[in-house]
C-alpha cells in the first residue's frame, strides 16, 4: 500500500466512523491498524530482502522512504522503529485507561513513564548495529 492509498484508507475509516457511529469505532480502528501493520511489515521485509541481496552498511537506501536505512545508528531500520512506535501507541490506549481507572493520575503517569522508558531503551539498543553490517 502506498502512502496515498493509506491516506484514502484512513479517510474511508473516518467516514465510516461518522456514518456508523461510535459502536463500531474499535472495529474500524483495529481494521485500520492491521492495514498499517501489514504495510510496515511489507516494507521491513523489502528492506531485509534488499540487505540480503547485497545491500549492507550505511549506504543502503530504503525503497519505501528514500532515506538511509541506517540513518540512526543502533536503532534498526526505519520500518522497525516505526512499527515499534505504532505498537506502543496502540497499546498505550488500553494501558492508559487501566492505569487511570485503577490509580487515577498517578496510574496514568506510571503507564506513560513506562511507555517512554520502553521506547528510549528500544531507540538506544545496539541491535541495529549488529544486523549483518559487520558480518564479514
Amino acid at each position: 500500500m502506498e502512502r496515498q492509498e493509506l491516506k484514502r484508507e484512513l479517510d474511508a475509516t473516518l467516514e465510516a466512523r461518522r456514518e456508523l457511529g461510535s459502536e463500531y469505532e474499535s472495529a474500524l480502528v483495529e481494521s485500520f491498524v492491521e492495514k498499517v501493520d501489514t504495510q510496515v511489515r511489507r516494507r521491513l521485509a523489502e528492506e531485509r530482502l534488499g540487505a540480503a541481496r547485497g545491500g549492507g552498511g550505511a549506504d543502503r537506501v530504503s525503497a519505501a522512504t528514500g532515506a538511509g536505512v541506517d540513518a540512526v545508528p543502533g536503532s534498526g531500520t526505519f520500518g522497525e522503529r516505526f512499527g515499534f512506535a505504532i505498537v506502543t501507541l496502540v497499546l498505550a490506549v488500553p494501558l492508559s485507561a487501566i492505569g487511570a481507572a485503577q490509580a487515577r493520575l498517578s496510574g496514568l503517569v506510571v503507564v506513560w513513564a513506562g511507555i517512554v522508558a520502553v521506547n528510549l531503551i528500544h531507540a538506544r539498543s545496539p541491535r541495529g548495529r549488529a544486523k549483518g553490517v559487520d558480518a564479514a
